[in-house]
């Protein structure tokens, strides 16, 4: 399981702001960890507001405190975004710092459904392009009967993409047509739902004016409870002090790049990319 949140833009007149918070506090502690509760909990009896709630608490208090070994953080430099040349976070700041811009997680929930399948989750400023997206890579098949005539299979990905568009891309083997006389060969084959072509004609609203809509009327559905903001904290502040106990620091990462290359090695040394 992936979840990414990127952002091109860099301090954005909130300089006073994100020194004081960073990646972690700004973005894993609210956006991530609510996209990885509606993912990873379990279904709510009834479309209720505390059904619903008390389902994503469970969620977050599953979560396990990660090892040392098991977050990157990292700090932008100068570097280019859409062709054009941006200053790094200390030039924006004007003096160097601590705070981190990016930050890479190997998360893990300790429960029935999720115990053994890590959850990546990144967040950072001065990335190559503004995209929120939860991934579900599914495992692959324990036995292929294709093998013996030479294809390989991949196994299938759930793309659910939030921002900048909203639409979800299902993965999945197929067969290349041909005679097979050179072997079989098999590819994935993507079967999306653009939600503005599925759903054409019907007026579209921004987040806000549904949340601005439910507080009125009273609908706490999309809120968060009092529990969640503690649990999500407790976690958290964790990791906070993980880092401060090892001297965890922001490595330096190009603007416009993914990160840091110890990002990437997060994942890739458990056999995993992350999606781009």
């Amino acid at each position: 399981m992936q979840i990414t949140v990127a952002e091109t833009v860099g301090l954005e007149g909130r300089a006073g702001f994100y020194e004081g918070t960073g990646a972690l506090r700004d973005m894993v502690q609210n956006h991530i960890l609510q996209l990885l509760a509606l993912v990873a909990m379990e279904p709510p009896a009834s479309y209720d507001a505390t059904a619903i709630r008390d389902e994503k608490v469970k969620v977050l208090r599953a979560l396990r405190l990660i090892a040392p070994e098991e977050s990157v953080t990292g700090q932008y430099t100068a570097g280019a975004i859409a062709g054009q040349a941006v200053p790094g976070y200390a030039d924006e700041l004007g003096h160097s710092s601590p705070t981190e811009t990016f930050v890479a997680i190997k998360a893990h929930l300790d429960n029935w459904r999720w115990k053994g399948v890590p959850f990546y989750l990144r967040s950072g400023k001065r990335m190559p392009e503004r995209v929120t997206e939860i991934i579900v890579q599914f495992h692959r098949v324990p036995h292929s009967i294709f093998a013996a005539r030479g294809a390989r299979t991949e196994p299938n990905r759930l793309v659910i993409g939030i921002q900048p568009e909203e639409n979800i891309t299902l993965s999945l083997m197929a067969k290349v047509p041909g005679l097979d006389r050179d072997g079989l060969r098999l590819r994935p084959v993507p079967l999306d739902i653009r939600m503005a072509d599925a759903f054409a004609g019907s007026t579209r609203r921004i987040a806000y004016e549904r949340l601005l809509l439910d507080l009125i009327e009273g609908d706490q559905t999309l809120f968060v409870r009092r529990d969640e903001v503690e649990a999500q904290w407790d976690w958290i502040d964790g990791i906070r002090a993980s880092w401060a106990d090892h001297g965890v620091t922001p490595k330096a990462y190009t603007a416009g790049s993914w990160g840091p290359s110890a990002a990437i090695a997060l994942a890739e040394r458990d056999g995993v990319t992350w999606h781009e």
